[in-house]
């Protein structure tokens, strides 16, 4: 086996070694981590609701709705869930698109 390194492992090698590249790392990572913390910390909330307080869940909205509580909370979930996967879809697209095609144009020269 040889030790010599190809042009692609060296490529690599630089590419983790530029400290853009670490910073992107650990920027993605906190923001999809963040991410992630807040949407399990909202599904664990309704589930402790629905464990422990069921009843107002199946209260009625306002004065004579036949629409439940739980069924808009239920919805609102869902919603941030999209919202949040579309925060992380604009920053992916924008920030860290930029600054990964900086790094590749570094890696090249």
């Amino acid at each position: 086996m040889s030790t010599q390194q190809t042009p692609h492992s060296q490529s690599c090698d630089r590419i983790r070694s530029n400290p853009k590249f670490q910073r992107l790392a650990r920027q993605r990572a906190v923001l999809a981590w963040s991410l992630s913390a807040v949407v399990l910390g909202v599904y664990y909330l309704f589930i402790m609701l629905v464990a422990f307080v069921p009843g107002w869940l199946h209260l009625p909205l306002y004065e004579g709705s036949h629409l439940s509580r739980g069924i808009p909370l239920g919805a609102a979930i869902i919603v941030l869930s999209w919202l949040l996967t579309a925060w992380y879809v604009r920053s992916a697209n924008t920030r860290f698109d930029s600054l990964s095609a900086e790094i590749l144009q570094e890696a090249q020269a």
